[in-house]
């Protein structure tokens, strides 16, 4: 089925002759509806399957988006033309039959009469939720995948929603003016809409295959890769990052099981408090969860633990390897959204509302400049705050301080009552090719898990009580920082600019290309002195022609490309091409490795993954 939803003003609409043979009676020829949720709708030939079913998921959808838009009239327009392969008109008539039925629980539902040719005059709104289109199946959802409590909390969740700016002015989301921020308004629009299905291929899997990264591991569950040399490396590197910075904060890293007794009493209710759909699996007829997250083995551990109020905070950290969330198929996509995925999680165990605020604010500018080191910049991300509307109220100084220092409007969700287990969130969230918002760095305030895993400190007065927990990735999953620096170079090439990785990530930082075999001496010993100085350099010793050996260099992204022959050889220098500006010159390699050197200082290193000689290597994508 397919529906596009228009949140109008006004509809009206005139039956004018019949489109099929045996069209349903009209009850009125002419009507005008004002202020609705219109809904046109496609029932398909594969709804034929089950069309009760079909109205189901009909009904769920739109009850979802008038959830959003808060809307409690909805008009059913059946209109086939949004499909290529209607069902028959007895099909679609039971659909549409059912899905009234089922509304009209909730709704002041109005229809269209079905199969009539109609005139029709529409005025839509203009916010950013008004016009949403969607596409689903009549399929079942699956009896193996159970919901937390929170994921059925999440989905009947109303939410406020507000644009938040510096000055501290609460702004409705569809009537702020978004000329300055258009990142923003696509944000916003997928938060409200909620809609995390790809219908295409975002740019970044074609680059990731192309660059010999990532590729899909068709003998493996959907949301599984593969990582070539090139990516695994890329991968690797950033995770050497994350750890680096994670620990100069004070992180303790720690190594926890992948999976834990769904039955455990602690874990059991904790499970009921987190909207992460689950992998089970079992095992000596116990039934066990693959972790979504490093909470609960730190936590257990923190239990355990001895702790004094002079301990605090006391920073948990792991980077899992893996964690695992049972996404839905419709929301796999390259490496936005995996079912496996490496999360770097550090958990600050707190005193009190007061030392968790204070810790927060840390976490929250660690977090902005890991991303900004890391090539994501604050213009490359937008900001979300979720938060109730009474901490929001006795805490709007504290919330401001953070937008401005983040330094551009942000999103802000409200909710009347807290549902979740904490009070105040935040996250970092990239906008693809695709206009789809993926969050990065995240941290949060806890309130609730120090008690239910009975955790305790010896405060100043000798008593035991509980504390706060804040729970922060950095970086956000590793996978999702490489897919966003992928996706921002789509966006360079799309505006006409040189597609690239940061010098850092760059598999190959310096590529030696001799002009003749005469000279490949010359080139070895020049990649050799590059190499020794912790730099990734390989040599094109393939019998190709140099323009040839040139543009593939091009294609790789390699940012600094070496012609030497007899000039170069005779001088002791070296022919520099650099990619991003096209310049070439002259020049000597000790210079050249000065220049890296400083442009990726404070990054880590590691050496070529794949063999100096280009001659000597497999190719991984044909």
């Amino acid at each position: 089925m397919r529906i596009l939803t228009l949140h109008s003003d006004f509809i009206e609409f005139e039956a004018k002759k019949k489109a099929i043979k045996e069209p349903e009676p009209l009850k009125n020829k002419k009507e005008k509806i004002e202020q609705a949720l219109v809904v046109f709708i496609s029932v398909e030939k594969r709804d034929e399957k089950n069309p009760e079913n079909a109205a189901k998921n009909l009904i769920k959808n739109i009850e979802d988006i008038a959830s959003q838009v808060k809307e409690k009239r909805i008009v059913l327009y059946p209109y086939v033309h949004l499909t290529n392969t209607p069902s028959t008109p007895k099909t679609a008539l039971q659909v549409l039959d059912n899905a009234e039925k089922g509304l009209k629980k909730d709704f002041e539902v109005h229809r269209s009469p079905f199969g009539w040719y109609k005139s029709f005059n529409i005025s839509v709104k203009g916010h950013p939720l008004a016009e949403l289109s969607r596409e689903f199946g009549p399929e079942e959802e699956t009896k193996k995948e159970e919901e937390t409590e929170a994921v059925k909390k999440e989905r009947k969740l109303t939410s406020y929603w507000y644009i938040l700016t510096k000055d501290g002015k609460l702004n409705d989301v569809g009537k702020f003016n978004y000329k300055a921020h258009e990142k923003l308004k696509k944000f916003t629009f997928y938060e409200k809409e909620k809609s995390r299905a790809v219908k295409q291929e975002p740019a970044h899997v074609a680059l990731m295959r192309k660059l010999e990264l990532v590729d899909y591991e068709p003998a493996s569950d959907s949301g599984n890769l593969r990582y070539y040399p090139k990516g695994r490396l890329i991968k690797s590197l950033i995770e050497d990052y994350v750890n680096k910075r994670t620990i100069e904060y004070g992180g303790i890293e720690v190594e926890t099981p992948i999976m834990y007794d769904v039955n455990h009493p602690t874990l059991s209710k904790y499970l009921q408090r987190f909207p992460a759909r689950q992998y089970q699996i079992e095992s000596d007829k116990r039934k066990f969860f693959l972790r979504f997250a490093a909470c609960f083995g730190q936590f257990l551990m923190a239990h355990d633990a001895t702790i004094s109020y002079k301990d605090l905070p006391l920073k948990l950290y792991e980077l899992t390897k893996y964690s695992f969330r049972r996404e839905q198929t419709g929301e796999l996509t390259g490496l936005r959204r995996l079912r496996t995925f490496t999360m770097p999680d550090v958990h600050a165990i707190v005193s009190d509302l007061k030392q968790a605020m204070e810790e927060f604010k840390i976490r929250f500018n660690l977090s902005l400049d890991v991303l900004n080191k890391m090539g994501i910049e604050n213009n490359d991300i937008e900001m979300a705050l979720r938060t109730t509307k009474k901490f929001f109220e006795e805490n709007k100084k504290y919330i401001l301080d953070l937008v401005k220092q983040f330094g551009k409007p942000i999103l802000l969700e409200m909710w009347d009552e807290r549902i979740f287990y904490f009070i105040l969130k935040y996250e970092f969230n990239f906008v693809d090719t695709l206009d789809k918002a993926s969050a990065l760095s995240t941290d949060q305030i806890d309130i609730e898990n120090g008690e239910r895993y009975d955790i305790k400190f010896t405060d100043k007065d000798g008593k035991l009580k509980h504390p706060l927990i804040l729970h922060c990735s950095p970086s956000g999953a590793i996978e999702r920082v490489m897919y966003t620096l992928l996706e921002k170079a789509a966006f360079d090439q799309k505006a006409g600019k040189v597609p690239k990785l940061p010098l850092w990530l760059s598999p190959t930082q310096v590529r030696i290309i001799p002009v003749s075999d005469e000279y490949l001496d010359y080139a070895k010993k020049i990649t050799d002195e590059i190499r020794k100085n912790d730099i990734r350099a390989d040599i094109d010793d393939r019998i190709l022609h140099v323009g040839k050996k040139i543009r593939e260099a091009e294609v790789e992204w390699v940012p600094f490309i070496v012609v030497v022959g007899e000039k170069e050889e005779k001088a002791k220098k070296i022919n520099v091409r650099i990619r991003e500006t096209k310049k070439q010159g002259l020049t000597t390699a000790k210079k050249l490795i000065d220049e890296i050197k400083k442009a990726t200082s404070g990054m880590p290193f590691k050496p070529l993954p794949l063999p100096k000689e280009l001659s000597k290597r497999p190719v991984f994508v044909g």
